[in-house]
């Protein structure tokens, strides 16, 4: 195992000095620490640039470390030397910062990465036996590897029975890290001021990086399990959206009712589509109701076919009462009798005479 101190030899293509390991790591850690613990809104720009700038410092930390082969399955955690336990951190730094990115269209690609950010983390503790913990597997994920009824969104998922076991097994572990991590925040803030003081012997910096990996054990299990209902609400979304049927063309505004005009000048005067336009002048209008005889001066006398029934029937009328007609006779004397009785007048109801 290289010592992070030989970091400070590594020259860049280019001749000059590469920057310092711890330098690179203690810059990260700064920026991930303003991230999490402002108040601005994580969409804003000022947040955005500091996770861009801490992810970058951090990846170029993780290939120092990788170039310098400080860690090693083949050893303990005892082996590690005090000034190299804090690089331990590094991808779950890594995980924290991509699961704070917030571009919706690269959201699936960033909590995959923190996924895998995570495991390598919880990977390397569980190797150097940090705490005890029980390791997710890989394939826990139900959305790395979507079933048939996942890919089908018309298939219905029948609704299983939920595992009540299995549930407050989970619940229970889940209180027990609660527990750990606030025992372990309590500590760092107890030996936090020896640390950055400069006053704190090695034994005591050893234990305060120590308690910062036990922390981040927690912090990292309940980040994978958000991280994978997340990834699969994520597919599921992206599926529906393959299967979405395609948008409609928008609809052409309704064309403006308009009326067809006699002639073009009477379109320049009135305009098309105007509600009071007119489709016949006043002489035309004059003389189609003259031709109808609707019209109350004209004085037109009634139709020859009129007045020659009317005469008809008078005719006949004088016939039927000379040649003594019964029936005829009757209907006089019955009309003679009711005038007699009754004035003239009489019935009107509308005019109350």
């Amino acid at each position: 195992m290289a010592a992070a101190e030989d970091v400070n030899s590594i020259q860049n293509p280019s001749g000059s000095e590469a920057p310092k390991l711890s330098d690179l790591l203690d810059r990260g850690w700064k920026l991930f620490e303003e991230v999490d613990t402002t108040n601005e809104p994580s969409s804003s720009n000022a947040v955005q640039v500091k996770v861009k700038r801490a992810i970058m410092q951090l990846e170029e930390a993780t290939r120092m470390v990788n170039q310098l082969d400080l860690f090693s399955r083949n050893e303990v955690l005892e082996e590690i030397s005090t000034a190299d336990l804090k690089y331990l951190l590094l991808p779950a730094l890594l995980g924290a910062l991509n699961m704070k990115q917030v571009n919706p269209s690269k959201r699936l690609e960033h909590v995959q990465a923190a996924r895998v950010y995570f495991m390598d983390f919880l990977q390397r503790c569980k190797n150097y036996d940090v705490c005890s913990f029980q390791l997710p597997r890989a394939g826990e994920n139900t959305a790395d590897t979507p079933t048939e009824e996942q890919t089908n969104p018309s298939v219905l998922m029948p609704v299983s029975q939920p595992d009540l076991i299995a549930m407050a097994t989970q619940r229970q572990a889940k209180i027990e890290r609660f527990k750990q991590r606030k025992e372990t925040e309590a500590k760092l803030s107890e030996i936090r001021g020896l640390v950055e003081s400069g006053s704190a012997d090695e034994e005591v910096v050893r234990d305060f990086y120590l308690l910062h990996v036990r922390r981040w054990v927690t912090l990292a299990l309940e980040e994978i399990d958000s991280i994978n209902q997340e990834m699969e609400i994520l597919k599921r979304m992206e599926l529906f959206k393959q299967c979405a049927p395609q948008p409609s063309p928008p609809k052409r505004p309704p064309m403006k009712p308009f009326i067809l005009t006699k002639d073009a000048v009477q379109a320049k005067v009135f305009g098309a589509g105007y509600p009071s336009l007119p489709t016949m002048t006043v002489d035309d209008w004059y003389e189609q109701h003259r031709r109808k005889g609707c019209l109350p001066d004209q004085g037109i006398p009634r139709s020859a076919a009129d007045g020659d029934v009317e005469e008809d029937e008078r005719a006949e009328r004088e016939r039927k009462e000379e040649n003594d007609d019964e029936e005829a006779l009757q209907k006089a004397r019955d009309w003679d009798d009711w005038k007699d009785t009754h004035r003239r007048g009489y019935g009107n109801r509308k005019n109350m005479g």
